[in-house]
C-alpha cells in the first residue's frame, strides 16, 4: 500500500529467506516488463522471458547478506512497483562505497515518483545502515538515464564511449555515475 501521503511503501531484504516466492515472481515479472519495454535493467536484448530472468533473480536473492547485498523494493497498492539491488565490497580499500544494480520501475508506473523514491531510500539505507559514503552505478547512454540521475544529485564520473553494442550501428556509451556525499 502507498504511505498515507501517497508515496510508495519501501522495504528492504537482507537475506534469501526473507524473499517470498511471490516476491521473487513479482521481481521477475517486473524485470521482464522493463526489459521488453526497452528499459536498461541488465538484460539488453528483448524479448526476455522467465527462462532468462528467473535464474537471474534467484542468483541475486541467494546472494543477499546484511553487510554486503540488499534488495530494496517499492510498492503501490500492495503491488511491486519497482526495485533495485545495492552491493558493497567489504575490502577495506573500497568498503566506503557501494554500487547500484538493476534499478527499475514497472513501465506503466513511470512518472509516479517510484524511481525517485527508490533512489532516496537507497541513499538513506546506504548512509545509515551500511555506513557508506558514496554510491556508484553504470547507466546506458542514450536512454535519458543521465538526466534522471542528475536530477537526484548524481554526477557523471566517466564515460566509456560505444562499449555497449545493441546491434549493427547501435553502439551506446556506458555512463559511470556517482553520488557523494550521501
Amino acid at each position: 500500500m502507498p504511505t498515507a501521503d501517497g508515496r510508495p511503501e519501501m522495504r528492504q531484504f537482507t537475506a534469501p529467506g526473507k524473499v517470498s516466492p511471490a516476491l521473487r515472481g513479482a521481481l521477475s515479472d517486473c524485470w521482464i516488463a522493463v526489459t521488453n519495454a526497452g528499459g536498461a535493467a541488465g538484460l539488453p536484448f528483448p524479448p526476455v522471458g522467465p527462462g532468462e530472468v528467473v535464474p537471474a533473480v534467484d542468483r541475486l536473492v541467494c546472494g543477499l547478506a546484511p553487510a554486503t547485498s540488499r534488495l530494496l523494493t517499492a510498492s503501490l497498492g500492495g503491488e511491486l512497483a519497482g526495485w533495485l539491488h545495492v552491493r558493497r565490497d567489504p575490502a577495506r580499500l573500497v568498503a566506503h562505497w557501494g554500487t547500484l544494480h538493476h534499478v527499475q520501475t514497472r513501465p506503466e508506473l513511470r512518472g509516479r515518483g517510484v524511481g525517485g523514491a527508490l533512489m532516496g531510500y537507497v541513499r538513506q539505507v546506504a548512509r545509515e545502515e551500511l555506513g557508506l559514503e558514496q554510491l556508484h552505478l553504470a547507466a546506458r547512454g542514450g536512454a535519458g538515464l543521465e538526466e534522471f540521475y542528475a536530477r537526484l544529485g548524481w554526477r557523471e564520473s566517466g564515460r566509456r564511449p560505444g562499449v555497449l553494442r545493441f546491434g549493427p550501428g547501435d553502439d551506446r556509451d556506458e555512463v559511470l555515475m556517482h553520488l557523494a556525499p550521501l
